[in-house]
């Protein structure tokens, strides 16, 4: 199932603009002060349904506690909350869902590495986030759209320390979607 809902491509593309701005005047941005002026907006694969797919979850009722390197700075503890499995290009996947321990929310963050990680994109990976919009049910299946990864604060300023990919979270295959290096 690849179901692209009417208008998913402006919406991404609006998505886009809106960190673009962000970005470039918001005082919480990661692009410095002094080169906020010159931003022109951050690079981006052009929106693919291909890699709008479908993600069955495997909830872990018991889920495992771990600490994961960061860019800078000691580890952050997470917990591997669910499996996220799907085939893209024709390959099955698997990547790891998490939460920070207590977190009560309905989000997902599901950092990963592809083949593009340090060629075309951020050389730490890329996270996507999953708005869940309710409680996580085993075989559940919700859309995984590789067109909202995003690089993390880190990849443009080092006054941040975000989480790496774990090797479990390293794909593959080449994921030519979302935000890319410039």
């Amino acid at each position: 199932m690849n179901d692209v809902p009417d208008g998913w491509a402006e919406q991404v593309r609006e998505n886009r603009a809106e960190k673009d701005r962000f970005f470039a005047d918001h005082r919480q941005s990661p692009i410095p002060p002094a080169e906020r002026d010159e931003f022109d907006g951050l690079a981006y694969f052009a929106p693919d349904p291909t890699y709008r797919v479908t993600a069955t979850i495997t909830v872990h009722d018991d889920p495992e506690t771990l600490d994961l390197e960061t860019t800078n700075g000691p580890p952050s503890r997470y917990e591997r909350v669910a499996t996220l499995s799907f085939t893209l290009d024709g390959t099955d996947c698997e990547l790891a869902g998490y939460r920070q321990p207590d977190e009560d929310t309905a989000t997902l963050f599901v950092p990963f590495r592809d083949k593009t990680t340090g060629q075309q994109t951020y050389g730490n990976g890329r996270y996507i986030e999953l708005e869940l919009g309710g409680s996580l049910t085993d075989g559940q299946e919700i859309p995984l759209d590789f067109n909202l990864a995003y690089a993390p604060f880190c990849a443009y300023s080092e006054t941040f320390s975000c989480p790496l990919p774990p090797e479990e979270n390293w794909l593959e295959i080449a994921v030519e979607a979302g935000e890319r290096s410039r």
